[in-house]
């Protein structure tokens, strides 16, 4: 019996991706065994995971929707803020921290993706651009508030009372590395599930055609808007970990410099990927850490690659094994 080429996809496509999340968390879980070994300390893997974390969030935007934008690191800072600002002003509670930092960047989201949902391409990324430096300077300028310039400090985290045991976050390095990755797989999961759902596929119809989408009578604003709502509070969330991350949140939490830092993320890793924006996280961040080690241009060596990348691998990194290619 003859096998067609047309058959192959349907069954090697769902091993690949189940292969790439098995190998994925595999890595993830013994992060703290073998990193040590090639130089590397666990507040790195935390910072892979936290903007790793942010890569795919955004990524819900532009791999799975189709819409690109240049200011999710408002998002980002509004998080870092509003976990910062809960635990130095309200209660010292982690959980309390991540809610407020969540629902911070996510209504701001919500509601500035009410005014700009009918823009699309240039005009849509050049908006967020600058939302995202209003939320920036508004930063800079509060002093009393903010911190300015300086940053919010004179905050930590704090330890998680589970009533019936105490973890101690605030201490422990490994402690807080498996509390991020928990967060981590719960936000991961959920977004999973979304793109798993009629609504992520309604923005999979969307990003590949939007004009026969809406012939469909599928209401395109509407999803686009809820596509981005999503995005900015998942991305708010990364920003909420940063803080806790760090015990501070600082303005260029916000700049546009970091959101192009994210857009790099996700399309070196493979925006058609589900786990390639992690993917180019862990490569960019691993890459600036070593590198910026050695040269204040640092940045340099990253843009050659990404270069490379986009050039060579257009499905980036990820995409080329599990697309089977290049172009």
């Amino acid at each position: 019996m003859s096998v067609t080429t047309a058959d192959v996809p349907v069954t090697a496509a769902p091993a690949r991706s189940w292969l790439t999340a098995v190998i994925v968390w595999a890595l993830l879980l013994t992060v703290p065994l073998w990193l040590p070994m090639l130089g590397g300390y666990t507040a790195l893997a935390g910072r892979v995971l936290v903007l790793g974390l942010a890569a795919m969030s955004f990524n819900l935007l532009l791999g799975f929707t189709g819409v690109m934008s240049f200011g999710h690191a408002a998002y980002f800072g509004l998080g870092a803020y509003g976990a910062g600002l809960t635990l130095k002003y309200l209660t010292a509670s982690t959980p309390l921290a991540m809610l407020a930092g969540v629902l911070l960047g996510g209504l701001a989201g919500t509601l500035f993706g009410l005014l700009i949902v009918r823009r699309r391409g240039v005009y849509f990324a050049m908006v967020t651009v600058a939302f995202g430096q209003i939320a920036f300077y508004i930063a800079y300028s509060w002093n009393s508030l903010t911190g300015g310039y300086d940053g919010l400090r004179g905050f930590s985290r704090a330890p998680l009372h589970l009533g019936f045991a105490t973890i101690d976050i605030a201490n422990s390095d490994l402690a807080f590395y498996y509390f991020l990755l928990a967060v981590f797989a719960v936000a991961t999961a959920l977004q999973g599930l979304l793109l798993a759902s009629p609504f992520g596929r309604t923005l999979l119809a969307i990003r590949e055609n939007e004009r026969r989408a809406r012939f469909l009578g599928i209401p395109i604003e509407r999803h686009i808007w809820m596509s981005f709502s999503i995005s900015c509070a998942f991305t708010a969330l990364a920003g909420a970990l940063y803080a806790l991350l760090n015990n501070f949140a600082d303005p260029m939490g916000l700049h546009y410099t970091l959101s192009g830092e994210i857009v790099i993320m996700a399309v070196m890793g493979g925006m058609r990927a589900f786990w390639g924006p992690l993917v180019g996280a862990a490569v960019f961040v691993v890459l600036q850490d070593y590198i910026s080690s050695m040269t204040v241009n640092w940045m340099s060596f990253v843009g050659l690659i990404f270069v490379l990348v986009v050039l060579f691998f257009p499905r980036g990194i990820l995409g080329v094994f599990q697309g089977g290619g290049g172009r």
